[in-house]
């Protein structure tokens, strides 16, 4: 053994193959990802990332032998990367395609090789990883001051957007467009968690790539700007960072050719409601918080189109909150609704549309197939028969922008129909892509290869006739290729040309080669090869060209898919009864007859939903308190009212019989919570934290929903908690924001005597026969009941136990009758702090002396609420005694 110069005992070196080698040194270049090395034709991985891909493929796990030691080893074959790639990357691994840039020869030792691709979750075109109906956001995030920049980048359809802000809208736009990849600033880790889900793939990214000079310079050279004005974001510093880091990343990752990706989309805090990510959430605007849930989106979407799904679910979480925009919206539906005839045959067209947004984007990638194109050229027709249509039918409507933004781009469909065979292979190369007629060269090199066996037999012909051999064949082997066979009785005869070169003699024939033989051969060996090169030269000629026309494929797409999205919103207005809306700048809500768009699909026709009136305003009903049993549909009501808001502002119809809707800014809603236990959140802390994100961010034009505000405490908490979040809502914060708040609290019914603007309703029941049956109406008035030991009764609980807690109520009512009094009246009185600390017990009397030892013994953490509020009694009668 070797020893070193301290020493030690230096262990032998391992020889490396030639293949590991080059193998160890693209992995260096990219060690977080799954490196796919091509060998032949087989894609292999290595070490960790054949034992990651032989779990998640269920692909057999094996090892190579590299200079003496194993390395694991999997593989498949390079023809199903299209299955196993998105395995891979749905599994939340990055994937980098290491390709073999040069063919193999007997020359070279080792191919030339290296990383083509990086496909991560947020960026890829591949459809087995695509949904079709929802963007694959790529978002990044920079953090300077007490403000954030964000980017939204979809590679596969190259939709840009970007915004500037606080905490509170950077998260309810990742809460909106919930991206697939998020980049940020390994200096800025801290930011991830205030702003996504922790299930969010992210990838940080060295500090340097966030540098704001470099960034600009990238969004300049990459829009051709001298400039950031005309894209809107000169003076955002933090939407260039973000925005820049995204392009570089993009690059960094192999994905260059991003031309398609021309304009950005910046969302301004002025141009649409405020939705924060609790409401969202709660009101299950794009996805149901349980499994077999329903959310507005499904119910809304009759799209057609996979463009137009996408940007219905971006109209949902983006409400509009200007009137002539949102009146647009309104008289597209308008006109769309008075012509069935005419919208039935727009429907039947787009149906052929596809999904021409990713398909065009493609273009600029060099990802597109022969299909797509012929597909591509299709949709063009399609579009030039719906320009017509509208023109024809929709001309004095707002349809009429739409009409005129249509471009059927001729000039496109004759270079693809003239290029491309109709039938055109998914696979350039399977050959017959490029049109006969098109490539005079081409179409020699295909009838050398399609004709091959007649052209011979021509020459063996020709040769016959101008010899006399009439004896003559031609035959082929391996050994020199194509021949003339001529037996001996010819040669005795002096029939054999001098031209002719002799090749070999056999017992009864000789075999001859001439110039204008082997010039056929060498044409019918190549003719294979040359048709493949001139074939994959042409279509590319066809990309290169065609990318010109990307931004009007994009636009027609864009417009497109917004005829699709009134389209569904007539679907649906039709189906199930919706108005169009009346908008006005007043801050009065006013609907008639509503009905919730969700849960009245969901009824049978034998149990229809029960609609219901509500009226608010600012000077006279700001604040509405309901009450009523449970299952009684308070929550019903209250999501009900958001939900037809919403609607209205994103250019809907709505469920209801009549709505005017004063222009709403901010929609906020509190109801219902659940314990975040991963970050040590109660349901009580997540409660309070959801309302003072509400109470923090209202305005004049804000509506708010409440649901039992405060049950995740004691009682007595929650009944003040409740009722100081009322009085604050009507006389503290100045806004007079509108207000729908239902309760469990009883006692919170006594704010309307006290407040102007606040009213009391409740959801009506009728007992029948010791029966409580729910009319699901909202009434004025307050309800004094909750019924909760009917409804555990509606749900199985074993009769016995009903009884006894009928037994108990009764009793536990009776004798907390006064301590609730007690309640009301403590915070009614709200007496004034005094400078002087009074003594509360006084020292001769023998009752209170008692009443101080009994509170000074109490455990109050491992008393009920019921147990409380009984000690209260008792406390206060010796009291009163004493």
């Amino acid at each position: 053994m070797a020893k070193t110069k301290e020493g030690q005992k230096k262990s032998p070196s391992k020889k490396i193959t030639p293949l590991m080698k080059q193998y160890f040194e693209v992995k260096q270049k990219h060690p977080d990802a799954i490196l796919l090395f091509r060998v032949g034709d087989f894609y292999e991985t290595f070490g960790e990332d054949a034992i990651k891909s032989s779990r998640i493929l269920g692909i057999v796990l094996t090892s190579r032998n590299n200079g003496g030691s194993d390395i694991e080893l999997a593989g498949f074959p390079h023809h199903s990367l299209d299955i196993y790639l998105p395995k891979l990357v749905k599994a939340g691994y990055r994937v980098a395609i290491c390709e073999q840039l040069e063919k193999p020869s007997k020359e070279k030792k080792i191919v030339k090789r290296d990383v083509t691709e990086v496909v991560t979750p947020g960026v890829t075109i591949s459809e087995g990883i695509l949904e079709a109906e929802k963007n694959n956001f790529l978002a990044s995030v920079y953090e300077s001051g007490d403000r954030i920049g964000v980017a939204f980048l979809d590679i596969s359809t190259g939709e840009f957007i970007v915004h500037e802000g606080q905490v509170q809208s950077i998260t309810k736009l990742l809460q909106s467009f919930q991206p697939t990849e998020v980049l940020y600033s390994k200096s800025q880790k801290h930011l991830l968690d205030s702003l996504i889900d922790p299930d969010t793939y992210t990838f940080g990214l060295d500090e340097w790539f966030f540098e704001e000079d470099y960034n600009r310079d990238i969004l300049i050279n990459h829009f051709k700007v001298i400039s950031l004005k005309g894209i809107g974001i000169e003076d955002l510093s933090r939407i260039q960072v973000a925005a820049g880091t995204i392009l570089h990343y993009l690059s960094s990752i192999q994905q260059k050719n991003i031309s398609h990706i021309q304009k950005i989309q910046r969302v301004q805090s002025d141009q649409y409601m405020w939705l924060d990510r609790f409401s969202i959430r709660n009101l299950e605007l794009i996805r149901s918080n349980h499994e077999s849930g329903t959310s507005l989106f499904e119910i809304l979407n009759q799209t057609v189109t996979p463009m137009g799904a996408r940007k219905l679910a971006k109209w949902i979480v983006l409400p509009l909150k200007t009137i002539p925009q949102i009146e647009k919206r309104h008289n597209c539906i308008e006109a769309l609704f008075n012509n069935e005839e005419a919208l039935e045959k727009i429907i039947d067209w787009l149906k052929m549309v596809g999904d021409l947004e990713r398909i065009a984007s493609k273009i600029p990638l060099g990802k597109i197939n022969p299909r797509e194109y012929v597909g591509i050229k299709n949709t063009l027709h399609i579009i030039t028969d719906i320009k017509s249509h509208l023109s024809q039918h929709f001309a004095s409507t707002d349809l009429s922008t739409l009409t005129d933004g249509l471009d059927p781009c001729q000039r496109l469909i004759d270079l693809i129909n003239d290029t491309l065979d109709e039938n055109a292979p998914v696979n350039l190369k399977k050959g017959g892509v490029i049109k006969e007629g098109w490539n005079q060269e081409l179409d020699e090199w295909r009838t050398i290869s399609n004709n091959a066996k007649e052209i011979l037999l021509e020459l063996q012909q020709n040769e016959i006739e101008r010899t006399g051999i009439t004896g003559l064949k031609i035959g082929f082997n391996n050994v020199f290729g194509y021949y003339l066979e001529v037996t001996n009785k010819y040669k005795d005869q002096n029939l054999i040309p001098e031209s002719w070169i002799r090749k070999q003699t056999l017992k009864g024939s000789e075999r001859y080669i001439t110039p204008e033989l082997k010039e056929l051969e060498s044409k019918i060996l190549q003719a294979e090869e040359k048709i493949a090169v001139l074939e994959e030269q042409l279509y590319q000629e066809l990309v290169d060209t065609s990318s010109t026309y990307v931004t009007t494929l994009l636009d027609n797409a864009t417009l497109l898919a917004e005829l699709d999205c009134y389209i569904s919103l007539v679907t649906v207005a039709v189906k199930y009864d919706y108005v169009k809306p009346e908008m006005d700048e007043s801050t009065i809500l006013d609907i008639k007859n509503g009905r919730h768009p969700v849960i009245e699909v969901q009824l049978s026709h034998d149990n229809p939903y029960v609609p219901n009136d509500v009226y608010l305003d600012q000077d006279e009903q700001q604040i509405i308190m309901i009450t009523g049993p449970n299952m009684s549909g308070k929550s019903a009501v209250l999501r009900q009212t958001a939900l037809i808001c919403l609607m209205a502002h994103m250019g809907s119809y709505v469920p209801a019989e009549k709505a005017r809707i004063g222009i709403v800014d901010k929609i906020f809603t509190r109801v219902g919570a659940s314990d975040n236990i991963s970050s040590g959140e109660s349901t009580f802390m997540v409660e309070m934290n959801e309302t003072a994100s509400i109470l923090n961010n209202l305005s004049s034009r804000s509506l708010v929903i409440l649901d039992e505000i405060g049950r995740g405490t004691s009682t007595y908490d929650g009944i003040s908690i409740a009722w100081a979040i009322a009085e604050y809502l009507h006389d503290d914060n100045g806004h007079k924001p509108k207000t729908l708040f239902a309760t469990h609290y009883h006692e919170l019914n006594e704010l309307a005597e006290k407040f102007s603007r606040i009213k009391n309703y409740n959801v009506s029941t009728k007992e029948v026969d010791d029966k409580v049956i729910f009319l699901r109406k909202l009434i004025p008035g307050s309800c004094h009941s909750s019924f909760g030991i009917h409804v555990a009764q509606m749900a199985g609980m074993p009769i016995t136990l009903v009884n006894k807690a009928s037994q108990l109520l009764i009793e536990l009512e009776s004798k907390s009758l006064q301590a609730k009094s007690d309640i009301t009246d403590a915070i009614k009185s709200q007496q004034a702090k005094s400078s002087v600390q009074l003594q509360i017990f006084d020292s001769t009397s023998q009752e209170l002396q008692e009443v101080k030892n009994k509170l000074e013994s109490l455990d109050l953490q491992s008393m009920t609420p019921i147990e409380c509020m009984l000690l209260l009694k008792e406390l206060s009668d010796k009291i009163k005694g004493a």
